[in-house]
């Protein structure tokens, strides 16, 4: 396996490795007593890929070595921490056994090491990508800022992979099947008609810049409604739906007394509303 850490990626393999100079040592494991890793990012596997893969190990085997760790379960089995796809062509191909390197590596690093390797090959679509991002904010303690430093992207890089989960699990799953971009999605975030402009994106074929300006015009439409609203209090109304990516109102009285209120449109925008409270105060 290559060892060397690719610009711009953080340094997350190397910290999980160690010193990039010490070759690991590489055993050679029964594909049996391999099992999938609970906290693999990646959830999805394209059919011609993968076909491509196992020919490929057909001709060569398996040249790149499996990262697992000791299985948790008790069973002297050893759960995948990187190379999951590898291991699904090699069952394809036929092979009884395959190379791996075994790390003894927490929970957490295990998540580490499975999104930055899925993100140096790409080979995350973007709502598996902010899901990974997003677990390791929940259940692992980190923010935009340790996540940025340690994968290596921007805070706004980021910032806007996130945003992408306060779509509806409609758009997600358009994004996730290919029917949308990532592009075209974010460009969606805070409009409540969303899935129906998401409809019309794909039926008239639309780009990324069309679909810009179409939101826009409905964006538009909305602060129309509300012209009357102080500017600075608009401001700020704008910036929460930006930071939130959900729908917000704020009603200030003139005494300085009012309501904020935050549109939801599932239970996991709830969620996010209320983990988002609960974590900051």
């Amino acid at each position: 396996m290559e060892m060397k850490l690719k610009k711009g990626l953080g340094r997350g393999l190397s910290s999980l490795l160690g010193d990039s100079s010490k070759k690991p040592e590489t055993n050679k494991i029964a594909i049996k007593d391999l099992e999938s890793n609970r906290f693999q990012p990646r959830k999805k596997f394209d059919k011609e890929n993968l076909l491509d893969l196992t020919n490929s190990i057909k001709e060569q085997g398996v040249i790149q070595p499996i990262i697992v760790r000791p299985s948790k379960s008790g069973s002297g089995k050893y759960e995948i921490i990187a190379g999951e796809r590898r291991w699904l062509a090699a069952q394809n191909a036929g092979l009884h056994e395959v190379p791996v390197v075994i790390l003894d590596v927490d929970d957490v690093k295990s998540l580490e090491f499975a999104i930055v390797e899925n993100v140096q090959r790409q080979d995350l679509n973007s709502i598996e990508e902010a899901r990974g991002y997003q677990r390791l904010i929940d259940d692992f303690n980190y923010n935009q800022d340790k996540l940025s430093k340690f994968i290596g992207k921007s805070r706004s890089y980021i910032a806007n992979s996130l945003r992408l989960l306060s779509l509806s699990k409609e758009i997600l799953q358009m994004v996730e099947e290919s029917k949308l971009s990532a592009g075209h999605a974010r460009s969606l975030i805070g409009i409540s008609n969303s899935v129906d402009i998401a409809k019309k994106i794909i039926q008239k074929k639309l780009s990324v810049r069309q679909t810009e300006a179409l939101a826009k015009q409905f964006r538009e439409k909305k602060f129309k409604l509300v012209h009357k609203k102080d500017s600075n209090i608009l401001e700020l109304q704008k910036a929460l739906e930006d930071k939130m990516g959900l729908n917000v109102s704020i009603n200030n009285k003139k005494n300085n007394s009012g309501t904020i209120t935050f549109e939801y449109k599932d239970l996991d925008q709830l969620d996010k509303i209320i983990n988002t409270i609960k974590n900051n105060y």
